[in-house]
């Protein structure tokens, strides 16, 4: 475990002791889950980001094989409907 100096601002402070006193936990502990909750939320927005930038790379690439596909059912339906 790392030793961390931690300079919170008053009213966050504050607020930081009234939650840890109703819900019976450590400060330290307290704060080890809050940074991680927040590393896994920050987390999850970069890799939303990181998928919103992908999608967009093969947006095109993918629209050309829907339409690939539909122009092969079309044709399928067109033959077996002829038969």
């Amino acid at each position: 475990m790392k030793t961390l100096s931690l300079k919170l601002e008053d009213q966050i402070f504050s607020d930081t002791e009234m939650v840890i006193s109703k819900v019976k936990k450590t400060r330290n502990r307290y704060i080890n889950e809050a940074v991680d909750y927040y590393n896994r939320f920050n987390k999850r927005k970069i890799l939303a980001v990181k998928l919103a930038k992908e999608s967009n790379l093969v947006q095109e690439e993918s629209m050309a094989v829907l339409a690939e596909f539909e122009r092969i059912i079309n044709e399928d339906y067109l033959q077996n409907d002829q038969i």
